[in-house]
């Protein structure tokens, strides 16, 4: 027996039973605590890189623009923002990433259109980078390592949209992708779904905008997903595709 495979049998298996457990341990974006600030506070608002806080008559925080950078619980006087041990999951709608403070955040469930039954047994996911800056990438490329193993749920990639069910877009749309971007989304059969991964592909993120850059896929494709995070975690991602099939998140 080669010594690769005796290491490998005596290693045990290395895929991480779903869900995983320890992900209740990992700090979350930025949530609001009470619904409004002490008076004349936007120290929070003011230090975000991304505007995703507006402090009017309630604090709201967006995590479909929130980069995770954590500068708005630094600065706040109150610790009304905090990090919550849990990971934000996907939504269907994109007003359900906008967090209030005194509002626990709701079980989303994703409610598959078309015939659903067909995505029961696996899922074909064509990915495509439009002008992303790879940190969603390297997560995405995690998914088919031992760990996570994507496989096993029946989900896989494909490099062509004509045998795709779903279209994960990340980045903010750059210029020179846009019309590649439209293109695979045409050659899809139909029904498809779109998943809008990352802060970048849901609002622009902190490279959309300007004269090179589309500010993520709002009024560009109808989307049926938002996953949340800067980028995305592994199970972020795994548990919005397991949700699109109807399986248990």
């Amino acid at each position: 027996m080669p010594l690769w495979t005796y290491r490998g049998l005596k290693g045990g298996i290395k895929t991480a039973p779903w869900p995983i457990a320890a992900l209740t341990t990992i700090p979350g974006l930025p949530e609001p605590t009470v619904e409004s600030c002490p008076p004349g506070c936007e120290q929070c608002a003011k230090s975000c890189p991304t505007s995703a806080i507006t402090v009017d008559q309630q604090l709201t925080l967006d995590q479909g623009a929130c980069v995770g950078c954590n500068l708005c619980i630094e600065v706040c006087p109150s610790s009304v923002l905090v990090a919550p041990p849990r990971l934000a999951r996907a939504v269907e709608n994109r007003d359900d990433l906008r967090r209030r403070g005194g509002v626990e955040p709701g079980q989303p469930r994703l409610h598959p259109k078309g015939d659903a039954r067909r995505l029961r047994k696996s899922l074909f996911v064509r990915h495509v980078d439009a002008g992303s800056c790879n940190g969603c990438e390297s997560e995405i490329g995690a998914l088919d390592n031992i760990y996570y193993n994507l496989h096993r749920f029946g989900i896989f990639f494909t490099p062509s949209p004509r045998f795709a069910d779903v279209l994960l877009v990340t980045g903010p749309v750059t210029n020179p992708m846009y019309e590649p971007l439209l293109a695979t989304y045409e050659a899809m059969p139909k029904p498809n779904y779109v998943v809008a991964t990352g802060v970048c592909a849901i609002s622009g993120g902190t490279n959309g905008g300007g004269d090179h850059a589309r500010q993520g896929l709002h009024g560009l494709l109808p989307v049926d997903l938002w996953v949340p995070g800067c980028p995305p975690h592994p199970a972020v991602i795994i548990d919005a595709l397991l949700g699109l099939m109807g399986r248990e998140r």
